[in-house]
């Protein structure tokens, strides 16, 4: 029996949350769940990129479990006196779709997931901006793979880069972003700018077999919006 197992659940919790709200203000039952040890990051990661239907069922925890579990943090929450605020999660996908937490969504099931305990310590309008930035739709992640072998599960052509899906690897053709054009990372200001332009993007990664991590190797963006991007930091620099 682990050392972990042994700790009444009602500290593991308590304990955990305390945590999260010292290190960012705001506490989500995510939090609570990777600090007791149920949820690890590579199966937050899969969920988060919409490969993992439902995060409960992917937990190393009874369902029963779980519940008592976010019950204790809502009694920990009301204790302390947080704010509840609801939060949206959305798919690291092209479509963004919701990601759902329970197997059979019920709505209400789903909201004590999606509800984030916020710190009431700070400024309304940094709560909005949490809550803003906390909803907003992830960056969609484009993957330079370490191997050419790769099929796309959609078409079984291949490429030098892919977007990961539920049933596998997808070419960027497939998944609607073949039209983008690669924008290595070095110029921080030109990436900046045409990020901002660019209604469709991607940031592209390649893991690191030396640092075991996925490192950013730049962004896709769309044509017209690098050129004219590029046309405005030509006329400035050339100018300056």
């Amino acid at each position: 029996m682990s050392r972990k197992s042994r700790i009444p659940l009602i500290d593991r919790v308590f304990n955990a949350a305390e945590e999260a709200l010292a290190a960012q203000h705001y506490v989500a039952p995510i939090d609570v769940l990777i600090r007791i040890g149920w949820l690890n990051h590579t199966v937050e990661a899969s969920w988060r990129q919409g490969r993992v239907a439902s995060l409960v069922d992917a937990l190393q925890a009874h369902p029963d479990r779980v519940v008592e579990a976010m019950e204790l943090l809502r009694t920990w929450a009301t204790r302390k006196g947080l704010i509840a605020s609801e939060t949206r999660y959305v798919a690291r996908a092209v479509d963004h779709h919701e990601l759902r937490f329970t197997p059979d969504g019920n709505p209400a099931a789903e909201l004590v997931f999606r509800t984030h305990w916020v710190s009431p310590a700070l400024p309304e309008k940094k709560r909005e901006r949490l809550t803003e930035k906390q909803s907003r739709a992830p960056e969609l992640v484009a993957v330079m793979p370490l191997k050419h072998t790769w099929k796309c599960h959609r078409c079984g052509g291949t490429g030098d880069l892919l977007v990961m899906e539920n049933a596998g690897p997808a070419c960027l053709g497939c998944v609607g972003l073949g039209d983008l054009e690669f924008v290595p990372s070095g110029d921080a200001l030109l990436t900046r700018r045409v990020k901002a332009r660019s209604a469709r993007n991607a940031v592209v990664v390649r893991f690191s077999r030396s640092r075991r991590r996925y490192e950013r190797q730049g962004l896709l963006v769309e044509p017209q919006a690098l050129a004219d991007v590029q046309r405005e930091l030509e006329k400035e620099r050339g100018g300056a």
